[in-house]
């Protein structure tokens, strides 16, 4: 009966050893994926990873830490403009949680490139760049782990907000200072101004009909092709396929828009009103009656050919156009 006692005992004892002795070494390997996580982060913001690291210190446990990954495709033979603007904003994020002082150890930001990790886009059957995915300190990414692009945009003020609800990390995102909007808004001012002081003795044109017509006109158009949207969202000036490399200049959702999307929205926009003009001048000018008819023509023209593109966009990202009345008996 002892004897069973001691073997029982034995077996526990043995058993527990092992338990503490796995226990130590998963810390020590923990600590040590911490520490190197955090040497390559002192030395950039955003850790490059290949396929191996991203096994080792991404897929593979254990991991007390959060790691948001941006995967591009950088290499000028791919030609994705997108991939380096959205990678700009990226090392904005980065290195505004690596220089704040609530900067710690719990989320690391990195990128995988399609050349130095393609396996790894292979791994995820991933087939389109750039993409941001948040890999969660325990479990499973989930959908709401993959940032909404294309709805979103990826300015680094949406990155940021993105990662606190995944993390409850918060990052101020601080920009380097960028002196381009004043010195053009100095020169704006100092152009009209010199103009202003040549013409001191005759400003009539301040009190031109035609030029505050012109300038008020102008505003309109840029503000109702979406302008401000992109400079609050950041969305990217087009999208390219990987895999047909096909360029995309109109989103396909009512939620989202490219910057070439509101360029070329903004011209139809501006065609449709030059020809709304050239009708107006041609009822009211003084003009012969020839030079009417062409004014005529053409405004029809520029009317019924621009609006129905704008119609045919309009019908491209509201999938339910034309809407029709349904009646249920």
């Amino acid at each position: 009966m002892c004897s069973k006692l001691l073997f029982s005992l034995l077996i526990i004892f043995i058993f527990y050893h092992d338990s503490i002795e796995a226990q130590k070494k998963k810390e020590t390997l923990l600590s040590e994926k911490v520490t190197q996580m955090m040497e390559w982060t002192s030395r950039r913001s955003v850790i490059r990873m290949n396929g191996d690291k991203f096994r080792r210190f991404v897929k593979a446990p254990p991991r007390n830490y959060s790691v948001v990954i941006m995967f591009t495709a950088l290499q000028p033979q791919r030609q994705c403009t997108v991939c380096r603007q959205a990678d700009e904003e990226f090392q904005v994020l980065a290195n505004s949680w690596r220089y704040s002082s609530a900067f710690t150890n719990k989320v690391f930001f990195a990128s995988v490139d399609f050349d130095e990790g393609s396996d790894v886009f292979q791994m995820l059957n991933m087939n389109s760049a750039p993409t941001f995915l948040h890999f969660p300190a325990k479990g499973k990414p989930r959908k709401s782990d993959t940032y909404e692009l294309q709805v979103k945009g990826f300015a680094a003020e949406q990155l940021a907000r993105w990662v606190a609800d995944r993390t409850n990390v918060q990052i101020r995102v601080i920009r380097p200072p960028n002196y381009a909007g004043p010195l053009l808004l100095g020169f704006l001012l100092a152009v009209i101004g010199g103009l202003a002081y040549l013409r001191r003795n005759n400003l009539e044109f301040l009190f031109n009909n035609k030029v505050w017509a012109i300038s008020a006109l102008c505003f309109v158009l840029i503000m109702t092709s979406g302008q401000m949207w992109n400079h609050i969202r950041g969305p990217p000036y087009a999208h390219k396929n990987p895999n047909t490399g096909q360029i995309s200049y109109i989103h396909g959702s009512s939620q989202a828009q490219f910057v070439a999307e509101t360029h070329i929205v903004l011209l139809f926009n501006a065609a449709v009103t030059m020809g709304i003009v050239l009708l107006c001048e041609a009822a009211t000018s003084d003009v012969d009656i020839g030079k009417r008819k062409i004014m005529c023509v053409a405004g029809i023209a520029l009317v019924v050919l621009f609006f129905s593109w704008l119609l045919s966009i309009f019908r491209a990202k509201y999938h339910g156009y034309p809407y029709r009345s349904q009646y249920h008996l």
